[in-house]
């Protein structure tokens, strides 16, 4: 009798370039580019061949999403990962959600808004803009 497969952990890299890039269907120099842009880090094995995990393959698709779907270039891209890598908060789950329409996206609570008003420090305020005195061409017109 076979025993239950336990539940598969995302994080352990098992996929070679070609199985992964196959999964998502992209071709196998497009997952080296994201690498080489910081998009994605395989493990390696010993002798230096590339492994990707559930999580990577989820990553894959959510750059894909935000390239073709929403325009995103590879710079915004690392951008919006460091951010929700930063704030804690899952920011391309909710462009995904949003992009898919597949559900309400989960939002942060709002920070709370203070009943008592407070004085504006003065090192923080703008200043009040200059005004600018019109001066006239001095070359006559012809």
């Amino acid at each position: 009798m076979a025993t239950p497969r336990p539940d598969r952990d995302p994080t352990r890299p098992v996929y070679v370039i070609s199985v992964a890039a196959g999964i998502v269907s992209v071709h196998p120099r497009t997952l080296r580019i994201y690498e080489d842009e910081g998009l994605l880090c395989p493990a390696r094995t010993p002798t230096n061949i590339r492994l990707y995990s559930e999580n990577d393959i989820r990553r894959i698709l959510w750059i894909r999403h935000l390239t073709r779907e929403r325009g995103v270039n590879l710079a915004g891209i690392r951008i919006l990962f460091e951010l929700e890598e930063r704030l804690g908060a899952r920011i391309l789950e909710a462009l995904y959600a949003e992009g898919t329409g597949d559900s309400e996206p989960v939002r942060p609570p709002a920070p709370p808004i203070s009943s008592t008003p407070t004085q504006a420090d003065p090192s923080t305020t703008e200043p009040e803009p200059a005004t600018a005195a019109l001066v006239a061409d001095p070359a006559p017109a012809r």
